[in-house]
């Protein structure tokens, strides 16, 4: 699917998402070290390089998405579409998305409708939707049942026993030709049919005839709390490459009045001398975190010889390194620094130090470990000449 105009992949991403609790929808909710959309976002990305992938959020969410976003990078052959705010329905999202696409200077004769909270799609499934939209215009993918449905009445006693044979469970993605799924959603919209529960419906509402493919198993939807932690035990189990990289920096003390330490400015006698803002401690982990990857050094990417990084904060650094680890579909388990100077005392500064480098490597407090030791009098750090910093990082990545 090499077009950008022969396939588009709608992904619904405006609901609230309730049911998983935690404050924010669901599908901005952290697995494995992160959220849900972006990790159905990459899915989708490298199941069909050279898509368009358009995702269909809520209004008050851009600033979610936007935090989403940075955690995915794509195949450069794909296209992720800047996002389209949806609607109060599923339905109505997905029919303000597909008018987006609609007025692209090429719109898709395909089109994917996925759900944001099916993180899980694979390559295989997402080609078989194509070659079934293809086939028969409408189609989607669906399971066998394994346990038997019962239909009960209002006072919860069975009336009938449905024909397991004849049922399947219903997934996303959804395929369907552009043309036929547009006109259904718009004529749906025109008679006042809002309440159809899948974009199926809605082609069936419209008079089309509905193709059932093999679905996955393993294609689950994250609706509850417990799914989450499903979710994440997957995605932990998936990443079995452990690893673990070693940093070590150095500086020298200069004019100035304060340091920088993990991102976190410590009014100081003495400022620390370097190309950039000279955080030792932050050079340190970075470094730590390309030898994790096997991936040079903080020098290699950020060289001192360029102009650009004169002074600049060295957060930038930490955060480019722990974005590689996610663009590589891995995470970071756990971070363990040791500062050694005489002065500042950093006892006072360590759990603010901790939180800087927990948001900038966006991990949890509970995983950076931040200690402070003195060379007792002894060697540079001893005589008070500069602060050095070691680290330890250990990330998982996919086998």
């Amino acid at each position: 699917m090499n077009a950008v105009s022969e396939l588009a992949i709608l992904v619904v991403a405006a609901g609230r998402g309730a049911r998983t609790g935690g404050g924010i929808p669901k599908q901005y909710r952290s697995l494995a070290g992160q959220p849900v959309l972006a990790r159905t976002l990459g899915a989708l990305m490298r199941a069909a390089p050279g898509a368009t992938v358009l995702p269909v959020i809520h209004k008050d969410d851009l600033d979610l998405y936007r935090t989403s976003a940075t955690h995915f990078e794509g195949d450069s052959d794909s296209c992720l579409a800047g996002p389209v705010f949806g609607g109060t329905t599923r339905q109505a999202s997905v029919r303000l998305g597909l008018e987006a696409l609609s007025v692209q200077q090429f719109p898709p004769t395909i089109v994917l409708i996925h759900d944001a909270a099916r993180l899980f799609v694979s390559g295989t499934l997402v080609q078989r939707a194509v070659a079934a939209a293809k086939t028969h215009g409408a189609a989607i993918p669906g399971v066998p049942l394994t346990d038997t449905i019962k239909e009960i009445d209002t006072q919860a006693s069975v009336i009938a026993t449905a024909p397991r044979a004849r049922l399947r469970a219903v997934q996303t993605p959804q395929a369907f030709r552009f043309d036929l799924i547009l006109a259904a959603h718009r004529k749906a919209a025109s008679a006042g049919a809002l309440d159809l529960t899948d974009d199926a419906a809605v082609a069936a509402w419209a008079g089309h005839r509905v193709h059932v493919f093999a679905g996955e198993a393993s294609n689950m939807k994250v609706t509850t709390s417990e799914d989450l932690a499903v979710a994440e035990a997957r995605l932990m189990g998936n990443l079995a490459d452990v690893r673990i990289g070693q940093g070590y920096d150095v500086h020298a003390f200069g004019p100035g009045g304060h340091i920088w330490l993990g991102g976190i400015k410590i009014e100081h006698y003495q400022g620390l001398a370097g190309h950039s803002d000279a955080d030792v401690l932050s050079h340190a982990i970075t470094d730590a975190l390309f030898g994790a990857l096997a991936d040079g050094d903080i020098g290699s990417h950020f060289p001192p010889s360029d102009p650009q990084w004169r002074g600049a904060a060295s957060r930038i650094f930490l955060a480019a390194a722990s974005a590689k680890v996610r663009a590589r579909g891995g995470v970071i388990a756990h971070i363990d620094a040791t500062l050694v100077c005489e002065r500042p005392k950093v006892g006072p500064h360590r759990d603010a130090i901790r939180a800087s480098i927990a948001r900038i490597v966006e991990i949890p407090l509970d995983r950076v470990a931040i200690k402070a030791t003195t060379s007792e009098g002894l060697g540079f750090t001893g005589r008070e000449e500069g602060i050095a910093s070691l680290a330890v990082a250990t990330i998982r990545l996919p086998l």
